[in-house]
Formats: C-alpha cells, structure tokens, sequence
C-alpha cells in the first residue's frame, strides 16, 4: 500500500497569481521526454526567465515543500507533467483558492494532496509566507486544516481524493500490485480470457 497521506509539514513557497495554468508551470516543449526525469529543471521556465523574481528562483524559498497559490492553479490542458515537475522539484503538498479539476486528480495520483482554503486565508497565508518564510505550514490532510504559527484556517479536499489520501489508495499503480492475487482469479474466470 502507498504511504498514508495525513500530515504534511514544510516551509511554504508563495506563487501568486489567478489561472496560472499547466502550460505555464511546464511548457509544452518539454512534454517531448519518455520518462519524467528531469522535469524539475523546467517548472515554469519562461515565467522563470521572464521575470528574474519568481517566487522559484528566489533563494529564500529554497528546499520549500509546501506551495500557496491562488485561484484556479492547475487550470488548462490535461499534462501529468506538471505536477510530476512539481513533485520532482520537491513539493509534498499545495494550498490553494481552487485548482483545475484534472491537475488535482493527476496531484492525488502522486500523494500531493490539494487543499483548498477560502480567498482571506489564501491571502493571508501567501503574504505571511512572504514575511516569514522560514515558518513551517502544516497541512493536516486528515481533518482538512491548514496551521501556520497561531492561525488555523479550514480547508476542503474533495471526498473522493480525501479517502485515497487517507487510505494510501492514491497510487493506482499500488492498488493493482496489492490486488494480484484477485485479478488472477477473476482473469481465469472470465470465458474470453480463459479460452472458453
């Protein structure tokens, strides 16, 4: 089984900004890899360039595992890339306004649970980070809560990716591998893959 996802604790990375989108946080030019090795080194490299204060190029963020986004993160075309760059760069968890629907399942699918705070504490949070970076933020995936020093700001994560965090059933690849012996079975009792 994948490992239960109930508590993560790290310094934050603030990221501001609305609909910052897939193609934004990983270019389409290197979508072209057959393995994801490497994909780190790309995470938002135009917007990298183009502004020389990104929130990833700044030292004082560096080895940051939480980050804090605005509305609608994630948004945009379907790439696994992005969060795989994302994981690979090292962040454990984000926290957020809202996300794009398929970047928080492709999120889940890697145990980077998505938790979604309203407009105030998504704020709040992004500027106190920026004051306080050294801070550690705790995601406590299991009762849905996002603690930065005395402020305890509520926070949803979807019932569906909630259960798969809690109950390390987030990694599919997992599920399958723990559920051989039943697949095997069922496969032999199926006429079509059995040979009647």
């Amino acid at each position: 089984m994948s490992p239960i996802r109930r508590t993560i604790v790290g310094r934050g990375l603030p990221l501001p900004g609305k609909d910052i989108d897939t193609d934004r946080i990983m270019p389409a030019r290197f979508l072209k890899s057959v393995t994801f090795e490497g994909l780190e080194e790309h995470l938002f490299e135009d917007d990298r360039l183009q502004f020389a204060d990104h929130s990833f190029n700044q030292e004082r963020y560096k080895g940051a595992t939480i980050l804090v986004v605005g509305q609608n993160f994630g948004c945009g075309s379907s790439r696994e890339h992005a969060p795989e760059g994302l994981r690979r760069w090292g962040i454990r968890g984000i926290v957020g306004e809202s996300f794009g629907d398929i970047f928080l399942g492709n999120c889940t699918a890697l145990g980077i649970p998505c938790l979604t705070v309203d407009v105030e504490d998504a704020d709040w949070l992004m500027e106190a980070v920026v004051e306080d970076p050294e801070r550690e933020i705790v995601l406590d995936v299991e009762n849905q809560e996002v603690l930065f020093g005395e402020r305890a700001m509520p926070a949803v994560i979807p019932t569906g990716h909630h259960k798969q965090l809690l109950t390390g059933t987030w990694n599919a690849t997992f599920v399958l591998l723990e559920a051989g012996e039943e697949i095997e079975r069922v496969a032999k009792s199926l006429p079509y893959l059995s040979g009647h």
